[in-house]
């Protein structure tokens, strides 16, 4: 039975970016994306600062909570907790690759456990709230064909509503977790494959950067899932949400004056503008006047005192010099004529 919603949209969980501020800033981009926060431990959620860790706007929703770890009694504690804190479901992370996450003996490394993912993910539903596991479709030399149907079919006999499967192998000694976003190669027929052989809700991930390739995903599979492209580029999900040149370019416009009254109150709150502004950089990628936007916000909006008015100047001359870039084309339409 496929729990999820079919044709879902989602951002993935991004260590240092996909933070409450960046999830807020998504969630105005595209109401109807799901949101994925960065991954917290386990431990970190039980013995950590909650209100820093798990906090998050209602405005989000009810974003899932990925967790990282590999004892279950720990897992059903922190996902007792992400229900208490109104998560809308917790989600495995078995496709980190990085040495920290090797040495906690979770993320990719789980790869080659999976009666242990299974455990894991089986404790995780005591929680309460609905479990998802994010996998890679193998590590190292394992064959892909038997590592990801094993680790699968441990999810789905532990009652998970969904896989997202980053449709790379994860190489674990010799590639950093750089490397392994864009060295392996992608094999998106295995999840396919996947998805074929299974009743749940199947979703992919890695490499998908345009709105072509998420439609054409979606043909196949019941999911897509967008990292770096959606940070870099956060127009796309405008666009995802049906917004088409000059009306995506006012819906971005919008959406950034309206952070700029969200940064007024998180800096009375005690926080500061770079907290917010630092993932909007990309929001005017290719167009007129982008690159003196994003100067001014990792400049002059890193500065501790920074107000939010300065992404409202930002702003004006972004829309000032797209105006000049119309009137300019206009004046040369009309010489050609």
């Amino acid at each position: 039975m496929k729990l999820y919603q079919q044709h879902t949209i989602a951002v993935a969980p991004m260590m240092d970016w996909t933070d409450r501020h960046c999830r807020v800033f998504h969630r105005r981009l595209n109401p109807a994306v799901q949101l994925f926060s960065e991954m917290v431990t386990a431990k970190a959620v039980i013995h950590g600062d909650r209100a820093r860790l798990l906090g998050f706007s209602a405005e989000e929703g009810a974003p899932v909570l990925q967790l990282g770890g590999s004892d279950p009694r720990e897992l059903a504690a922190a996902s007792r907790i992400a229900a208490e804190w109104g998560y809308g479901e917790v989600n495995l992370n078995v496709g980190c690759p990085s040495d920290r996450v090797q040495g906690g003996r979770f993320g990719a490394c789980l790869m080659t456990e999976p009666a242990l993912v299974g455990d894991c993910l089986a404790a995780m539903g005591e929680g309460g709230l609905p479990v998802s596991l994010k996998c890679r479709i193998g590590v190292d030399d394992q064959d892909t064909e038997t590592a990801l149907d094993a680790v699968a079919d441990e999810a789905v006999a532990a009652g998970v509503s969904a896989i997202w499967v980053h449709a790379r192998k994860a190489w674990l000694a010799g590639l950093s977790p750089a490397q392994n976003r864009d060295v392996p190669p992608l094999d998106y027929d295995r999840v396919h494959r996947l998805e074929a052989r299974l009743d749940i809700f199947v979703g992919i991930n890695g490499g998908i950067a345009d709105a072509a390739t998420v439609a054409r995903e979606l043909a196949v599979v019941d999911g897509v899932m967008i990292g770096r492209a959606a940070y870099q580029r956060p127009g796309l999900l405008a666009e995802l949400a049906g917004y088409r040149g000059e009306e995506s370019f006012r819906h971005r416009l919008a959406v950034a004056r309206s952070m700029a009254d969200y940064a007024e109150e998180w800096i009375a709150a005690g926080g500061r503008l770079a907290h917010v502004v630092r993932h909007m950089l990309g929001l005017f990628h290719g167009e007129p006047g982008a690159r003196a936007y994003r100067r001014t916000l990792t400049v002059a909006g890193q500065a501790p005192d920074a107000e939010p008015d300065l992404l409202r100047a930002a702003l004006e001359a972004i829309e000032r010099a797209a105006d000049t870039a119309a009137r300019r084309a206009a004046e040369k339409d009309a010489i050609a004529a």
